[in-house]
């Protein structure tokens, strides 16, 4: 299990990743779900911390999967997490600007990009969802709007569009 290579072309698809191993906490989370599934409490049980918030972010960043576990006659079933692959391959090019803006979205604080990240959820959220509308609104470039969209906890990124977690029909849950 979860010796699969996760195939990285687009250079947005690095903010999740990078900050998911950036912090101590989500990478014992990801250590753990490494070995086994693992509920939530297994994981508190074994972390020692609750990883709720870590497997949001592992979950962003494509490195973990969930299923369903069947309880016990009577109680009510529990969602498991398992790390999804062991390996990484990245094959892509862009320009060292927008490699720059990634990593500054990847590692600054969330008050510092706190007014592009209200900008474009608002904008999403009124309707503006193409990547060249949100473009016109923040004056970034679009690999910056991805990379912002990337963080964003209700924000997914769509082909050249963004949409909110959850809106599309065609994804999943």
């Amino acid at each position: 299990m979860g010796k699969r290579t996760r195939i990285i072309n687009e250079p947005s698809d690095l903010v999740p990743l990078l900050r998911a191993f950036g912090s101590d906490t989500h990478k014992k989370v990801f250590d753990v779900l490494q070995k086994d599934w693992k509920t939530e409490d297994d994981i508190e049980k074994e972390v020692g911390f609750n990883g709720g918030d870590s497997l949001g972010i592992l979950k962003k960043s494509g490195l973990i999967e969930s299923k369903w576990r069947m309880p016990q006659p009577g109680k009510k079933p529990d969602k498991e997490y398992h790390s999804s692959y062991s390996r990484v391959h990245v094959n892509f090019q862009c320009t060292v600007e927008d490699l720059s803006d990634l990593i500054m979205i990847t590692f600054k604080n969330d008050s510092e990009i706190r007014n592009y990240l209200d900008t474009i959820e608002r904008e999403v959220t009124g309707g503006n969802q193409s990547m060249n509308g949100l473009q016109r609104v923040v004056d970034k470039s679009i690999m910056f709007i991805r990379g912002i969209a990337r963080r964003s906890s209700i924000l997914t990124v769509k082909g050249q569009r963004i949409e909110l977690v959850g809106e599309s029909n065609d994804t999943p849950e």
